[in-house]
């Protein structure tokens, strides 16, 4: 494949940065997980990076997003900072949240990361909200609501797309569908049609895209951001992906069988991107190097965390919604 006006080289190959930026962050911080040095739980994202890269390519510090519990490579997509967020899962002072929020709840106002959230489909709300927010005070941008095809099921996300659409609201639902519900395969535990013809019937604009194609995600991907840049309300893209980590680190997929697991890895966008960039020109010497300068960052960052100080004590009574002045005993 040769490179052409909708995907130029140098715009693939800067996707290709959070691409490996966000695979050695989810598998150094699994492996952080195993020694004991991260708190809480840590959802991997690997496998699913040219979702969030190729959408988030699109985005400027004028844009939202806003996440859930698999949220690391949305977060750095959207520029957040990796050594930060390896603080916060490290529960140590510096992280995005103190040290208090965790792996779940990674958020970042000044590069207009929203944050993640655990609660099926909150997140969704939340960024409609955002949109709302935006439209009423006149401003620009476009805010992106990440979820996954579980998703679907929950009655929250059906109110966000009315919502948006009763009020043409600059939004863009992007369905990360990795075919899983936790441990379940979501078509198992779903009736009814698949999720873009749900979606259509509120008169949503649809787009579908194959979510580990990097250069097909960056070109659906910006076409659905600037319809919505041109008033055109809210969008909604399907990206078809892979998962390759069982719902939590811990998780030993039990219930996948191992040829699909093969097939799951064996379809890398990371790897599908490199090949893309090759045919293009681009030399290997130079996406070797990229790929060691990510890494070489990543280990930092878990070097950094693991080094950084606990945060205070006193620090767990602030950022504490209250009624009137606080009075701790």
């Amino acid at each position: 494949m040769t490179s052409s006006p909708e995907h130029p080289v140098d715009a693939v190959l800067a996707a290709l940065r959070p691409l490996h930026l966000i695979r050695a962050f989810e598998e150094a911080a699994g492996a952080a997980l195993h020694r004991g040095q991260v708190r809480g739980s840590v959802h991997q994202y690997t496998g699913q990076e040219a979702v969030a890269a190729g959408v988030c390519a699109h985005l400027g510090p004028q844009d939202f997003v806003s996440s859930h519990h698999r949220g690391h490579g949305h977060a750095i997509a959207k520029g957040v900072s990796p050594a930060r967020m390896m603080r916060e899962l490290f529960g140590r002072e510096g992280g995005t949240s103190g040290g208090k929020g965790g792996s779940m709840h990674i958020a970042d106002f000044s590069c207009g990361m929203l944050g993640a959230n655990g609660v099926v489909p909150d997140g969704v709300t939340i960024a409609t909200g955002a949109a709302h927010a935006l439209k009423l005070r006149g401003r620009p941008g476009v805010v992106v609501a990440f979820f996954g095809d579980g998703a679907m099921n929950r009655g929250p996300l059906f109110e966000a797309f009315n919502w948006a659409r009763l009020f043409d609201l600059p939004v863009l639902f992007v369905c990360e569908d990795n075919g899983y519900s936790v441990t379940l395969k979501t078509r198992s535990v779903t009736g009814g049609p698949p999720p873009v013809k749900r979606v259509a019937a509120f008169g949503i604009p649809v787009g579908e895209v194959d979510g580990n194609d990097l250069v097909a995600v960056l070109q659906e991907a910006g076409e659905r951001v600037q319809a919505v840049r041109d008033g055109g309300g809210p969008q909604f893209l399907h990206a078809r992906t892979t998962r390759w980590q069982g719902h939590l680190a811990h998780d030993l997929q039990p219930y996948r069988d191992a040829d699909e697991l093969t097939r799951a890895r064996a379809d890398d966008c990371i790897e599908r991107a490199e090949r893309w960039l090759l045919a293009a020109g681009v030399p290997a010497s130079r996406l070797d190097e990229l790929r060691l300068q990510c890494q070489r960052e990543i280990d930092a960052a878990v070097a950094e965390a693991d080094a950084a100080p606990w945060p205070d004590a006193a620090t767990a009574f602030t950022d504490v919604q209250d009624i009137g002045s606080p009075a701790w005993r």
